[in-house]
């Protein structure tokens, strides 16, 4: 007898797939399967190669009539379950896969040396309809690794509402080729089954709705974990909320998808259900697919069996989250893109991100620590990423606490100012649209280190660290840092910047003015000159106002402090009037040799002394005392000198000699004089117009205020008029009730008296 057709027979419907008990939570058995059952035929006329006899075995195994012999043999569960395929080298990369992130997209789909999966093998696995390009493109949007490691402490801060209490940031060691794995675990309310499926979907978020949290697109997971690595493995328990306690296993691989040429994001997954003391398997669709995803994962995973991936919930205890990430992005280099050496209690960046020269001054300035270091540390950015953090929550990274940081704490000098965003009608959009801004110098500021920005903060969370807004030429602003809280402007799918909206382009405007004005008023008092605008009435004793102020493309240092007027315009009569200093002094000679040889002014012959006109330094004195010597009418005729020249007749050569010369200073006066009125009126107009705003607005407020009023009054009147109506209908009603009652008792009175009635008549009737 040749062998036969092996088909499977089951006599009913198999709801429910065996419940085998499994490790992790201890021994036991779980509930029995349904017994399976193949049918053996045979036939003289059966061959292989034959198409007939395969037609007659296809008949038999539908249950039609045929000669030959049947049997039914009783197999255990799970005997008829399609075999793996051969197992590739588990989560590795195939060699040509690259393992730089931003080259790990150039694939097309197609398997990359291993055969892929029959499509009857994947058809029940938990997917999304999305190619795994695009995980790989989502990801990108992580410019910054540690932005995405950010993400991952994201998601474990809002499980405090579920009772988690840290978030543990460490190494592990895959035990299949020796690499390092990154791990996140949280002790949170964990993610039940439809969770752990709604973690692993794109776009899918429950927090949007919730208060106090700070996911809210439900695209973090996915992009920050495909940022630092090629895989990811999520281990998660929950305690059920009123159902059974249950834990998951799931697994995100790019390793798997592109070696195996997948055109769907396959994402395996597998249950567990809590009976009394076991843990057992808990089976969506078939027991089949369910082993189909547990094989996937064991082969692609750093663990090799099922017993290795259960030992992982030991950490876990009764609720919580651990996440494992594996086969970590390299850079050019071939070295991994996180640095784990190079601080044993801290996960640094390599490249770019890291300056040697800004870790040297973070030692020697550790009040700006955080400003130089926070681009490759992730200890240093951790610690100033939240604004608030609860006091029962800890940060653990590589098992030392992250110490929480807020970065007034660096500030001296401080100012608070209110930022009230107004709409283009003038008036507030919300009550609530409001930023508290802590301005103030760096505490290292009066060692005029280059520090400088404002921490800007969404929902608590850090979105802008030290954004510079002003970039002065010289050193203005330097020193300056601020922290506000801007729950009023949106921040871009990676947190890392802001939606560039009317609301932000305002704000930088106002920061940017914030910063100017606290710069000017305060940047003295650490050492910069020429940064402060004195104001003083009389002109004579210091002159400044906000000519001496240096130029946007000057520094404060190149402007000396100037008082006196003389001072101020010894360099600029210099600069302006060097060209004419020659000729006016050859024209001072000629006329004193004039005056002293009784030679023609014309003179050409320079040879004999003559002492040059006086500094521009002291002119402005001379000046003065000429005038005084003009307006008093001195004509006192001065004692005969030895060459027969008076004394008054020198003293007016000289006076009108020096009146020439400071004609040029006079006239650059003049022009300053009217410089300065044209921005004092420049600024009254700005004032005024500023005023006219304010008086419109409170204009707009209160016309708001009195429609609001009449509003009310109208609403009060309403309200009055339908208590009125509402008060005649009821007792309209009730008077039409009352004489319904009154009806009804007649009839039932007039219904009595027929009963009577009928009853005599039928009395009489018998007599």
């Amino acid at each position: 007898m040749k062998p036969g057709v092996v088909k499977t027979e089951v006599a009913e419907e198999r709801p429910t797939p065996p419940a085998t008990a499994v490790g992790g939570g201890g021994g036991g058995s779980g509930s029995s399967a349904p017994a399976q059952l193949i049918e053996l035929s045979s036939s003289d006329s059966d061959s292989d190669g034959d198409v007939g006899g395969s037609a007659k075995r296809a008949r038999l195994a539908a249950g039609g009539s045929g000669s030959g012999k049947r049997a039914r043999v009783s197999v255990p569960p799970g005997f008829l379950d399609l075999l793996p395929a051969p197992p590739p080298p588990p989560s590795s990369p195939s060699r040509s896969a690259t393992k730089q992130f931003w080259k790990a997209g150039d694939y097309d789909g197609k398997p990359v040396g291993i055969p892929e999966q029959p499509a009857s093998s994947a058809s029940g696995l938990e997917h999304v309809r999305v190619h795994p390009k695009f995980l790989h493109s989502n990801a990108t949007s992580h410019k910054w690794a540690l932005g995405a490691l950010a993400e991952l402490l994201d998601n474990s801060l809002d499980e405090v509402r579920n009772g988690a209490t840290f978030v543990n940031i460490d190494i592990l060691e895959n035990s299949r080729d020796k690499t390092r794995m990154l791990l996140v675990e949280d002790n949170g309310g964990g993610m039940d089954p439809e969770k752990m499926r709604h973690c692993m979907s794109l776009g899918y978020s429950a927090k949007s709705q919730l208060a106090n949290t700070i996911g809210q697109y439900g695209n973090g997971f996915k992009t920050s974990t495909m940022r630092l690595g090629a895989d990811v493995l999520v281990f998660s328990r929950s305690c059920g909320e009123g159902k059974r306690p249950t834990q998951s296993i799931g697994m995100l691989s790019y390793t798997f998808l592109r070696s195996t040429g997948k055109e769907d994001i396959v994402v395996p997954m597998i249950d567990y259900e809590k009976n009394k003391l076991n843990w057992t398997r808990k089976v969506r669709s078939t027991f089949p697919d369910w082993n189909t995803s547990l094989q996937t994962i064991i082969m692609w995973s750093p663990y090799r069996t099922e017993a290795e991936l259960l030992e992982q919930f030991s950490s876990i205890k009764e609720h919580g989250t651990r996440v494992i990430i594996y086969n970590l992005w390299e850079d050019d280099q071939g070295d991994l893109e996180l640095d784990f050496d190079a601080d044993v209690n801290d996960i640094q960046l390599r490249g770019g991100n890291r300056d040697e020269k800004n870790i040297e001054m973070a030692k020697q300035y550790p009040n700006s620590k955080h400003f130089l270091t926070y681009r490759h540390s992730l200890r240093s950015y951790a610690s100033i990423l939240y604004l608030r953090v609860p006091d029962a929550f800890q940060m653990i990274l590589r098992g030392k606490e992250i110490e929480h940081h807020n970065i007034v704490t660096d500030m001296m000098l401080k100012k608070e100012v209110t930022y009230r965003p107004v709409a283009t009608n003038g008036l507030p959009k919300d009550s609530n649209m409001v930023a508290e801004v802590t301005i103030g110098f760096v505490k290292d500021a009066k060692h005029h280190v280059d520090v400088q920005g404002f921490n800007v903060y969404h929902r608590n969370r850090l979105i802008k660290p030290f954004w510079r807004v002003w970039t002065a030429a010289g050193s203005g602003g330097r020193g300056v840092i601020g922290v506000l809280e801007a729950n009023f402007i949106e921040p871009a799918h990676d947190k890392q910047d802001f939606e560039r909206t009317t609301l932000l382009s305002r704000l930088e405007q106002r920061l940017i003015q914030m910063q100017k004005d606290y710069w000017s008023g305060n940047a003295h008092r650490i050492g910069y000159v020429g940064a402060r605008s004195f104001r003083n009435s009389e002109i004579g004793e210091e002159y400044s106002l906000e000519g001496q102020q240096p130029s946007p493309g000057h520094s404060g240092k190149d402007y000396p402090k100037q008082h006196s007027v003389g001072k101020s315009y010894s360099g600029l009569g210099k600069k302006n009037h060097k060209s004419k200093q020659a000729e006016k002094s050859a024209r001072t000679k000629r006329s004193a040799k004039s005056i002293l040889h009784g030679l023609s002014d014309t003179s050409d012959d320079s040879d004999s002394e003559f002492v040059g006109t006086p500094s521009l330094s002291s002119r402005a004195h001379i000046l003065s005392a000429h005038r005084k010597h003009f307006q008093n009418g001195n004509t006192t005729l001065a004692t005969p000198l030895s060459n027969g020249s008076t004394e008054k007749e020198q003293n007016a050569n000289g006076d009108r000699h020096s009146i020439d010369d400071h004609e040029a200073i006079i006239k650059q006066l003049r022009d300053e004089n009217s410089s300065l009125k044209e921005r004092l009126l420049s600024v009254e107009e700005s004032m005024s117009q500023e005023l006219v705003m304010e008086q419109d607005k409170i204009k707009s407020l209160t016309e708001r205020l009195e429609d609001l009023e009449r509003q009310l009054e109208t609403a009060t009147k309403e309200q009055d008029a339908l208590i009125d109506i509402f008060s005649e209908e009821r007792s309209r009603r009730d008077e039409e009730e009352e004489n319904l009652r009154e009806k009804l008792k007649e009839q039932s009175s007039t219904i009595q008296e027929l009963l009577e009635k009928l009853n005599a008549a039928k009395k009489g009737q018998k007599v």
